[in-house]
C-alpha cells in the first residue's frame, strides 16, 4: 500500500493563486465523474419526483382505500419524515462516508415504494410514505454532498446548476406523470416505477462512486439524544405549518401547545448540540457568516417560491376552466426558465469563480415577478401569467442552487454534508411554514369573499367545497363572482410577498466572495492499492491535502472558512 497526499494553498487565501481557475481535470477522471453525475441526478430524481407525483393522483388513491379523511398526511407524513432525516443523513455522511448512507438511504426508500405499491388501506399507504420519506431526505442531501467529495468547489458550479434543473423538471413532470400513470395502468404504478430507478442509482453508487474511506482514530459517537430532540422539534414545527389555519385554529390549544413544544426541544437540541463530541447540527456552523446569510436568504424564498407553487396552479383551473393536467403544463415557462438560467449561471460561476452577484439579481428578480403577479385579474390573459411565471424561475434559477454552493464552500470537506444538510433543512422548514400561512390566509379570505359577494350561497358546501368542475358548471353570473373572489384572496398574497425577496437580496449584499477551492481538501492520507494512472479517478482523488496544510492534521482554523 502506498500513500499520497499533495498540499496546495490554504483555504480562505485571497491572493491571485486562490483566484486562478481550477486546474484542468483529466479526460479519464471527468468521464467517471460525468456518468458518477448521471448516477446521482437518478438519486436526485427519486426523491424531487416524490414530492409531486402524488398529487394528481391523491384523489383517486383515497377513493379506492376509503381514506378522503387522511388525505393531508399521504403529502404530509413524506415532507415530515424526509425533513427531519436531512440533518442525520448530513452528519452520518460526514462520520461514516456519503456511499454506505446513499445506499442505505435508496434501499429504505425502495422499501416504502413496495410497501405503498401493496397498500390495502390508508393507514398502510401513509405508513408507506413516512418510509419513504425516511430514505427521501438522505437521496437528496447525500448527492450534493457526493459532488462535494469529488469536484472542487469551482467547478461545482455547473453541476450545482444542473441538480436545479432536476427539480424544476421534476416539479412538472411528477403530477404529469402521476396523473398520466393514474389514467393508464392506476396509481400503484407511482410507487412501482421507483423500483427500476432505485437499482439504477443502486449500481450507480456501488460501481461509480469512488471517493476514500472516512478513518477515524477512535470510534465516532453518534448523538442520538441530538437527533431524538431535532425530530421532535422538526415534528412540531411541521404541524403547526399543516394544521394551523386548516384544521385548527392558529389560537386552538392543540396549536399553541405544538408551537410550545418546538421552542422547549429547540432550546433543549441547542443545549445539547453545545456539548455533543459529534453534534449532529453543530453550533459551529453558524459562526460561519456566509451560512448564516445564504440559509436565511434561502428560507425567505423558499417562502416565496412554495407559497407561489402551492396555489397557482388551483388559481390557474379556477380562473381559465383548464384541467389539473393543462395546468400542470402552464407551469411549464417557469419551471423550463429556472433549468436553463441555472445550468448558465452555474456554468458561469465555474468560469469566473464569481458568485456574489447571481443570487443578488436572482432575488431582485423575484421580488419583480411577485410584483407582477399581483397586478393579475380574474380576465388576464393566459400568457401573461406565463411570462410572469417564466421570470420568476429565472430568479429562482439565479439563485437557489448558488446558496447551496457558498454553503459548502465555507467549511472545509469534513463538513460538507452537514453544512448542505443544515441549509436545506431550514429551507424546508420555511417553505413548509411559509406554504402553510399563504394557504391559511388564502382560504379565510376566500370563505370571506364568497359570503360577501354571493350572500346566499352557491347551493353546495360554500368556499370549502369548491373544485374545477363545480366552479365551470355554475351559471356564469356567480361562476364570475367565483372566479373574482378567488383572484381577490390569493393575487394580493403575492404582494405581500415581495419584501421577502427583497430582504433576501439585502442579505445576500453582505457575503463576502470567498474564492471558490480548485482542489480537494481533505484531512487524512488517502491510500490506494497503487500507483495511480494519468488521468484515472485515483489520480484525480489523490491531489488532496488538509487545511492545516499539513497531511493528515486539521488545524483549528480548519473548521470555519474565513469570511
Amino acid at each position: 500500500m502506498s500513500s499520497k497526499t499533495s498540499t496546495t494553498t490554504t483555504k480562505g487565501a485571497t491572493g491571485p493563486e486562490a483566484a486562478s481557475p481550477a486546474a484542468p481535470v483529466e479526460p479519464g477522471a471527468q468521464r467517471k465523474i460525468i456518468l458518477l453525475f448521471a448516477g446521482l441526478m437518478v438519486t436526485m430524481l427519486l426523491a424531487s419526483l416524490n414530492q409531486t407525483v402524488l398529487s394528481t393522483a391523491l384523489p383517486t388513491m383515497v377513493g379506492e382505500l376509503n381514506g378522503v379523511e387522511h388525505m393531508a398526511w399521504a403529502i404530509t407524513a413524506f415532507i415530515l419524515a424526509s425533513t427531519i432525516m436531512m440533518p442525520v443523513y448530513g452528519k452520518l455522511g460526514d462520520l461514516l462516508g456519503r456511499k454506505p448512507m446513499l445506499l442505505f438511504a435508496i434501499s429504505i426508500f425502495t422499501v416504502g415504494s413496495v410497501i405503498g405499491a401493496l397498500a390495502p388501506d390508508m393507514g398502510t399507504l401513509i405508513v408507506a410514505r413516512v418510509v419513504q420519506g425516511l430514505g427521501g431526505g438522505g437521496l437528496m442531501i447525500l448527492s450534493q454532498a457526493t459532488i462535494a467529495d469529488v469536484v472542487p468547489a469551482r467547478e461545482r458550479g455547473k453541476y450545482m446548476g444542473i441538480m436545479g434543473g432536476v427539480f424544476a423538471f421534476s416539479s412538472v413532470a411528477g403530477p404529469l406523470i402521476g396523473g398520466g400513470l393514474t389514467e393508464g395502468p392506476g396509481w400503484r404504478w407511482a410507487f412501482w416505477m421507483n423500483v427500476p430507478l432505485a437499482v439504477l442509482a443502486i449500481f450507480a453508487t456501488i460501481f461509480l462512486l469512488h471517493v476514500p474511506k472516512v478513518v477515524h482514530a477512535t470510534r465516532p459517537k453518534i448523538d442520538y439524544l441530538g437527533m431524538m430532540l431535532i425530530a421532535l422539534a422538526t415534528t412540531a414545527i411541521v404541524l403547526v405549518g399543516t394544521w394551523g389555519g386548516s384544521q385548527y385554529a392558529w389560537s386552538s390549544p392543540e396549536i399553541i401547545g405544538l408551537a410550545a413544544a418546538a421552542i422547549i426541544t429547540g432550546v433543549l437540541f441547542v443545549f445539547v448540540e453545545l456539548r455533543a463530541s459529534e453534534p449532529v447540527m453543530p453550533m459551529m456552523l453558524f459562526k460561519s457568516r456566509n451560512f448564516n446569510l445564504t440559509t436565511i436568504a434561502g428560507l425567505l424564498t423558499g417562502i416565496a417560491m412554495f407559497g407561489v407553487l402551492g396555489y397557482m396552479p388551483t388559481y390557474i383551473q379556477m380562473a381559465t376552466g383548464f384541467s389539473a393536467a393543462q395546468a400542470g403544463l402552464l407551469m411549464i415557462p417557469m419551471m423550463g426558465c429556472m433549468l436553463v438560467v441555472s445550468v448558465i449561471v452555474g456554468r458561469r460561476v465555474s468560469t469566473t469563480g464569481r458568485y456574489k452577484v447571481a443570487p443578488i439579481a436572482g432575488s431582485i428578480i423575484l421580488a419583480v415577478s411577485l410584483t407582477l403577479m399581483a397586478t393579475l385579474h380574474a380576465d388576464s390573459p393566459v400568457y401573461l401569467i406565463c411570462v410572469y411565471m417564466g421570470i420568476m424561475g429565472i430568479g429562482l434559477g439565479s439563485s437557489m442552487q448558488i446558496m447551496t454552493l457558498v454553503a459548502q464552500n465555507s467549511f472545509p470537506l469534513k463538513f460538507v454534508g452537514t453544512a448542505t444538510a443544515g441549509q436545506n433543512y431550514f429551507r424546508q422548514v420555511g417553505a413548509t411554514l411559509g406554504s402553510a400561512v399563504v394557504g391559511a390566509m388564502f382560504a379565510t379570505r376566500l370563505h370571506d369573499l364568497v359570503a360577501e359577494k354571493i350572500p346566499g350561497g352557491t347551493g353546495g358546501g360554500g368556499a370549502a367545497s369548491f373544485t374545477p368542475h363545480l366552479v365551470n358548471s355554475l351559471p356564469d353570473p356567480i361562476k364570475m363572482l367565483v372566479i373574482e373572489s378567488y383572484n381577490e384572496a390569493l393575487i394580493p398574497l403575492f404582494l405581500w410577498m415581495v419584501p421577502l425577496a427583497g430582504i433576501a437580496a439585502i442579505i445576500l449584499f453582505f457575503v463576502r466572495e470567498v474564492p471558490l477551492e480548485t482542489k480537494i481538501h481533505r484531512e487524512t492520507p488517502v491510500d490506494v492499492s497503487a500507483e495511480a494512472e494519468p488521468g484515472s479517478m485515483a489520480e484525480f482523488e489523490s491531489d488532496v491535502t488538509n487545511d492545516a496544510g499539513t497531511p493528515g492534521v486539521a488545524g483549528p482554523e480548519a473548521l470555519v472558512r474565513r469570511q
